[in-house]
């Protein structure tokens, strides 16, 4: 058995040709999704990269983990206690431990444990090759890697290798000589209209259009695709485009190892999975170029399973996320995708792969969402729906509650939450249902969310609101700062 899988930074599945994106950013993961399964509604439970990384190594939810956050005690896995023994249970049940245990010689090509000192994630593998930049490497850095592996290794039996890619992760920065290949593309949503991103010229809080970077305007000289900010609809347009550019050339460098694994003659007998840890706000909810919230842009991300003699053309409907992983593959590979002691939050989707007919169809009734790390949220993504609470709102000025309808309103720009009180009432009963279920299996009494209320909020808000509400001081937006004193007070 061999088993590639691809990892994609920030990666939108709605800006990805596969799933209906009118430009041709990822045409050799397309060719991929032709030859398997499609995972329309695939989530991150926990946003953004730490957090999210840390359900998909271990299959568990970070309330259940405590890794919710990128500071703080929320950003480290919790120990397991008194049950454990010689080996802790992450290392023995985790997706590259599960591998190794199924006879594979694991690799990974990856700097997220350096960058995030998550020494966790390298669990279970036989080889880890960090090039010491922290996510600063673009994907022309990582292939030479791979391929190299590949050409050592590749033709061997039994074998997994990660590949990780970081490119459509902000900033942008595909080189310089990959030029744009969008420029003279309209964008297939031209949902931001001079209206709406005069909106967005007003929004209060950080990574909106004025603040690119999270509280400031700064712009690294070396970052020519990274604005500090967006001025005009043409800028935005451009800004866009960046974001493709590094969909786009992340999948140039991806075609490049489908043509090895082909050259190498073992294409067809190679399992190819394809996903990412979040998507990204591009405008919505004010925000450009971060993950930072609970929403369905930021948490939809992308799953594509080939599998050797699997199902092939499949579109798999049913909410998922990215904690089924786990034991799907256990089950692919042989091992018990239950196996005692060990609580996977994931369902198997193996029948999917294997395509037994009708399990495209299934999957939850719904998924929850939380992200800490910029903001404190809770959602509860459902049939069109997606329900927003706001525990912490990181200096934006988010209700307590919003909902929005994304089959009709894909970029979230219509808060139905006062109209509609009985659909926030199903979303927050999914909500108070998912957690109390989880915590009553759970070792640890406190819910992690509220650690990083009492640590002092959100990882990435901590200690900017003075600071912040001085830069709208004298500008368009001054209107904030009384509501900001009024939503944050307190707060340094």
């Amino acid at each position: 058995m061999r088993i590639l899988i691809i990892d994609i930074d920030t990666l939108r599945p709605d800006h990805m040709s596969c799933y209906g994106y009118k430009r041709n950013t990822t045409p050799a993961i397309d060719a991929v999704a032709a030859e398997g399964v499609v995972f329309d509604r695939y989530y991150c439970p926990n946003a953004p990269c730490l957090p999210s990384r840390a359900s998909f190594i271990t299959g568990q939810y970070g309330v259940r983990t405590g890794v919710v956050g990128h500071g703080g005690t929320a950003a480290d896995l919790r120990p397991q206690g008194r049950d454990r023994h010689f080996t802790d249970d992450y290392s023995c049940f985790g997706l590259f431990a599960s591998a190794k245990r199924a006879g594979l010689h694991t690799a990974s090509v990856s700097t997220f444990a350096e960058r995030h000192s998550s020494w966790w994630f390298n669990a279970g593998l036989n080889e880890c090759y960090n090039l010491g930049t922290g996510g600063g490497e673009i994907a022309g850095d990582v292939t030479p890697v791979a391929l190299d592996w590949l050409d050592r290794r590749g033709t061997d039996d039994n074998w997994l290798l990660h590949v990780h890619y970081w490119d459509p992760h902000t900033p942008y920065r595909a080189p310089a000589e990959f030029g744009n290949p969008f420029e003279d593309t309209p964008l297939p949503d031209d949902w931001i209209d001079e209206d709406v991103f005069a909106q967005h010229l007003l929004h209060v809080g950080p990574h909106g259009a004025n603040e690119i970077g999270m509280f400031d305007d700064s712009h690294p000289a070396d970052l020519p695709r990274h604005p500090g900010s967006i001025k005009t609809l043409g800028e935005v347009k451009r800004f866009i485009d960046n974001y493709d550019c590094g969909i786009r050339y992340a999948d140039d460098n991806i075609a490049l190892l489908f043509e090895r694994l082909k050259s190498l003659g073992i294409w067809d007998d190679t399992a190819v999975i394809i996903t990412s840890d979040h998507g990204e706000n591009i405008g919505e909810l004010g925000l450009y170029a971060e993950h930072g919230t609970a929403d369905d842009v930021t948490c939809h991300i992308p799953m594509i399973v080939k599998w050797p003699g699997g199902a092939k053309g499949v579109r798999a409907g049913g909410f998922r996320d990215n904690t089924d992983l786990v034991p799907t593959l256990r089950e692919l590979l042989g091992l018990d995708p239950r196996p005692k002691g060990y609580i996977y939050d994931g369902v198997c989707f193996a029948d999917i792969i294997r395509g037994v007919e009708g399990a495209e169809r299934k999957g939850r009734d719904s998924v929850v969402l939380t992200q800490c790390a910029h903001v404190c949220q809770r959602s509860a993504r459902f049939g069109d729906w997606v329900y927003i609470r706001t525990v912490h709102g990181g200096y934006h000025l988010f209700p307590r509650e919003m909902l929005f309808n994304v089959a009709e309103d894909p970029h979230e720009r219509r808060n139905l939450a006062d109209e509609r009180p009985d659909i926030c009432a199903q979303g927050a009963k999914i909500i108070l249902d998912w957690n109390e279920s989880v915590m009553k299996t759970s070792r640890y009494e406190t819910d992690p969310m509220w650690t990083v209320m009492r640590e002092g909020g959100p990882e990435h808000a901590r200690g900017e609101l003075r600071r912040y509400m001085e830069r709208l001081r004298g500008t368009p937006r001054e209107y904030g700062i009384a509501e900001l004193e009024k939503m944050y007070p307190g707060e340094p």
